[in-house]
């Protein structure tokens, strides 16, 4: 005990500048999450009572007895999965592409044109999507028009609604995970990849045993914060499709909005620790894998 509080003491400074965020971090991150998982063992009726009544796993059993609940999970795991590819697979084109000799003048336009869009608010920039999918007066389909093509449906179907959904995210969330895999570009080991050009390593080669191998931390750092991302799909919904076209985009977080709005808090806020828990339990499993690969 006396040798801890002597660390303690010992870097005195370093606690000091460290305990508001700490503070911060309880307060608003830590404390909400703990109050939402006790919630959600009450009942909905006396939920936000000071003393409310206590149901154990009532809501649970409720939720996973809804097939809305179970079709918009499988819903979100779809569209995650869907996502999470995109985005980490163009974000690191687009990072190879920067990284590449070939284009020296263009790389700083092109990667603040692909980082802007992380920067812009998420409503502003979702309303402006929205109306360019507008089948009416959409820039997207009076483009379609003047060229002789189709209409795209946009918004107004189930499977176009997805699609439009996803491109609206690549366009705002790419430009973050692109960042990250350039940071790892720059800094990599450029002598071994001179050593296995002289050995006779050919251009695949050295991508593939070389250059890969020192971007997997990038690729996990994405991968996790892409599925932390895309399971919690929320913002880009309420703005765009409001869970439609017939339930089509209604994911779990905005289905456990729509319950909470309902005054059905003990069933929202039960939901709400499911999907955290499918958020750390796929973040931890990626990491241990990272890790084991890691130390082979």
């Amino acid at each position: 005990m006396t040798t801890t509080l002597e660390t303690v003491w010992h870097n005195r400074i370093f606690y000091l500048f460290v305990l508001p965020f700490a503070v911060l971090t309880i307060l608003f991150g830590v404390w909400p999450i703990v109050l939402s998982i006790m919630v959600s063992f009450t009942a909905s009726a006396t939920a936000l009572r000071p003393n409310p009544t206590y149901v154990g796993f009532a809501n649970y059993a409720a939720i996973f007895a809804d097939p809305a609940f179970l079709a918009s999970l499988l819903r979100t795991f779809l569209y995650t999965a869907v996502a999470v590819a995109a985005n980490v697979g163009f974000a690191f084109g687009m990072a190879v592409l920067i990284d590449s000799p070939l284009l020296k003048r263009g790389g700083l336009l092109l990667r603040l044109a692909l980082f802007l869009p992380v920067v812009t608010p998420d409503v502003a920039g979702y309303v402006v999507w929205r109306w360019l999918y507008d089948r009416s007066f959409g820039a997207i389909n009076a483009l379609l028009d003047t060229i002789g093509l189709p209409a795209f449906a946009g918004l107004t179907t189930g499977p176009t609604a997805m699609i439009s959904l996803l491109i609206a995210e690549l366009w705002h969330h790419a430009g973050f995970y692109m960042l990250i895999f350039h940071a790892n570009l720059a800094i990599r080991d450029r002598a071994l990849e001179e050593a296995a050009h002289v050995d006779g390593a050919t251009a695949w080669q050295r991508w593939r045993y070389v250059i890969l191998p020192q971007l997997k931390p990038a690729f996990i750092i994405n991968t996790v914060y892409a599925l932390i991302q895309f399971l919690k799909t929320f913002t880009v919904v309420v703005v765009m499709t409001k869970g439609g076209p017939n339930e089509a985009t209604n994911f779990v977080s905005y289905y456990a909005y729509q319950l909470f709005d309902q005054g059905r808090y003990g069933e929202a806020t039960a939901m709400a620790s499911v999907l955290f828990l499918i958020v750390i339990g796929i973040s931890l499993t990626i990491y241990r894998l990272g890790d084991r690969e890691a130390a082979r």
